[in-house]
């Protein structure tokens, strides 16, 4: 057999898959760990456990499919994006990894744009304002913050790279991943040597960058022991989560849109050539397609405020201190199912851990508003959904206001799973959207790299063609797109509202 993995390096876990040549999903596992937030707003995640995950997931999927060492043909790797992983000269992670959902740097942000010459000149250089989420605020933080941590930097590596040194011994990214460093010139699909060089970073401190189905070397004897593979196991360029995803769901040509609902939200668009937004809203990015470009929203908290409700407001703790859901997330939305379109009034501004796309607002935080002794559990948690939706829906204006066309929608992740979620998407954007035959995620559109990258497929393109395939599809509503239409304008009313109070609650 010449079977593929697909690792994808998550906020809230790790997952592996395998599958055949012709896509056919073999085994699936994952495993989850935990997020430390020191400080309010801060997030970060120790390296050694992605790895120790990484080691579990893909010797459970080697089991699950009864594969020998000289099975696996191929790894592709994706992870969450932006994160900072730093390593000194001897190759250890000198401190936790700063995620994507980190917001210290606001004043690095500021920063940058100054040393650029203007939020202008920095989108022409690397084609996207600096937020204070992405990699190159991060690296100035540390320089700004812990002087002595950065002087002992020789390395700076995104976390599904950090997992592919640890395979491979290489240091090595891809386009994908590498466009929200703010370090690229994501037209020229290259390190913006101009931008280091007024932000007065060496190059080094960066790896080689890589095509996405480029392979990056092969497993070496540590790592093949440790999964139960082989030397001549490849490891392929890759994507970031939100490109893989993408691929998985086949979003690699012209009029193709996914939207995705993880831990944050995403609303991605495949382009032929790279386009802007001119206000810097919208991220332009490298897709995973070689020679080719995506624009893509963003909002940082989507089934993370579905999440933050039940730990926060629906679980216990038990004696030794783990917290437990009293409701399950299944009962939470059948609650929400029964409660009216609108939530009677209630509007849930879904911004818990700042806000990207399209405020750029570090500041901004969640609020419910228009509460009242009727409403109950359900209503919230129906607002909760509905808040979410018309964040996701704010990318989707963007993305036509700026003349892309959208033919087809797809969506991926929880909020795809659930027909209940699904349904109130195609309500809320006036679209059908269509559920994936095989919904996996990130994993999976990595995996279809790594097929192209052992050579079952000779692109992406083809691997797509061959093995994504979609379900059911959900269409609009008349009665509650109407309803919709009519409370968009005031979830976005209230964002700008209470604007310049957010900053002053922090």
């Amino acid at each position: 057999m010449a079977v593929c993995l697909g690792i994808d390096v998550g906020t809230s876990g790790t997952k592996a898959l395998a599958i055949s040549p012709a896509g056919e999903i073999l085994a699936s596992a994952s495993s989850n760990y935990g997020c430390a937030h020191p400080k309010p707003l801060w997030s970060e995640q120790d390296p050694e456990d992605w790895w120790a995950a990484t080691i579990k997931v893909v010797r459970a999927v080697v089991k699950q499919a009864k594969l020998k060492p000289s099975d696996v043909a191929a790894i592709g790797l994706s992870g969450q994006m932006h994160g900072s992983v730093f390593l000194d000269k001897a190759g250890k992670v000198i401190r936790p990894a700063l995620l994507w959902n980190d917001q210290r740097t606001a004043k690095e942000c500021e920063e940058i744009e100054s040393r650029a010459g203007g939020r202008a000149k920095l989108i022409q250089m690397v084609a996207n304002p600096a937020l204070t989420g992405f990699t190159a605020p991060k690296i100035l933080w540390l320089r700004n913050n812990e002087p002595k941590n950065f002087a002992k930097t020789v390395k700076v590596l995104l976390p599904k790279d950090e997992i592919r040194r640890r395979l491979t011994g290489e240091f090595a990214t891809e386009v994908s991943d590498a466009s929200g460093t703010l370090l690229l010139d994501v037209v020229h699909r290259r390190w913006s040597q101009p931008l280091l060089d007024k932000l007065e970073l060496d190059n080094s401190l960066l790896p080689k960058c890589y095509e996405s189905e480029e392979v990056t070397g092969t497993l070496t004897a540590e790592a093949a022991k440790l999964l139960g593979l082989t030397t001549a196991c490849k490891v392929v360029g890759g994507a970031g989560d939100c490109a893989a995803g993408a691929v998985g769901n086949g979003i690699v040509k012209a009029g193709l849109l996914a939207t995705s609902i993880g831990t944050s939200g995403v609303v991605f668009v495949h382009s032929d050539e790279p386009q802007f937004d001119p206000e810097g809203r919208l991220h332009t990015f490298c897709h995973a397609v070689r020679g080719k470009w995506h624009m893509m929203g963003v909002i940082l908290s989507a089934g993370g405020s579905l999440q933050w409700f039940q730990d926060a407001l629906c679980s216990t703790i038990d004696k030794k201190g783990a917290r437990k859901p009293t409701v399950s997330f299944e009962e939470l939305v059948k609650e929400a199912a029964a409660t009216p379109t609108g939530a009677e009034g209630l509007q849930f501004l879904p911004y818990l851990a700042g806000e990207r796309t399209p405020h750029l607002d570090p500041h901004a935080r969640g609020a419910l508003i228009g509460l009242t002794l009727a409403h109950g559990r359900g209503h919230i948690v129906r607002s909760i959904l509905e808040g979410v939706t018309y964040a996701l829906r704010d990318s989707f204006e963007i993305i036509e206001g700026l003349g892309v066309p959208v033919k087809q929608v797809r969506a991926g992740g929880g909020g795809a799973k659930n027909p209940f979620w699904r349904q109130m998407q195609a309500d809320v954007f006036g679209k059908a959207v269509s559920a994936m035959a095989a919904d996996e995620g990130p994993a999976y559109g990595v995996a279809l790299l790594a097929a192209v990258g052992a050579g079952h497929y000779k692109d992406i393109s083809q691997a797509c063609a061959a093995a994504v395939k979609t379900a059911e599809s959900s269409k609009p509503d008349a009665r509650a797109r109407k309803a919709y239409d009519q409370a968009f304008p005031v979830f976005q009313g209230l964002y700008r509202s209470l604007r310049s109070e957010f900053p002053k609650l922090g």
